[in-house]
This record gives C-alpha cells, structure tokens and sequence, in this order.
C-alpha cells in the first residue's frame, strides 16, 4: 500500500461513530414521536371544532326558519305585539 490510498477506521472511531448515529437516531425517533403526538392532539381538536361547527350550522338553519316564521306571521298580523308579552317578575 502506498500513502495516497485512505486508511481504515480505528476501532475506536468506529465505536465513536455507531454511538453517535445511535444517539442521533434516537434524537430522530423521539422527534418523531413527539409530532406525531402534536398530529394526533390537532386531529383530535379538528374534529371537535367540526363538530361544534356542525352544531352551530343547525341552531343557525333553526333560528333562520323561526325569523321566517315571525315575519309571515307579522304581515299576516298575526305576530304577538308587546302588549302580548309578560311582564318581567321582579
């Protein structure tokens, strides 16, 4: 062999190095399982608010019919005045 062909590895450099790719690879593994854990917790919160939307959507759908309701009442005269109404109890 002449000096210009590379050298192999110490043992020890070997050593060093499966130790720090063994330390990098749990580095990765656990930033991988903390997102994961941040992917599971924004589905978990993207559903819920789905939901609520969801709820939101038919009180809205609801109110809209009873407004429609009132005003066919109304121009039909027959939608409740104030002196309809109850008076607060005190």
């Amino acid at each position: 062999m002449n000096n210009d062909t590379p050298q192999r590895e110490s043992i020890t450099e070997t050593t060093e190095s499966s130790a720090e790719t063994a330390q990098r690879l749990e580095a990765i593994e656990s930033r991988l399982a903390y997102q994961e854990h941040w992917l599971d917790t924004l589905d978990a919160a993207i559903a819920q608010q789905e939901r609520r939307l969801m709820e939101l959507e038919r009180l809205s759908r609801l109110m809209q019919e009873r407004m429609r309701e009132l005003r066919s009442a109304d121009s039909l005269g027959q939608a409740p005045g104030p002196e309809d109404e109850l008076p607060p109890h005190y």
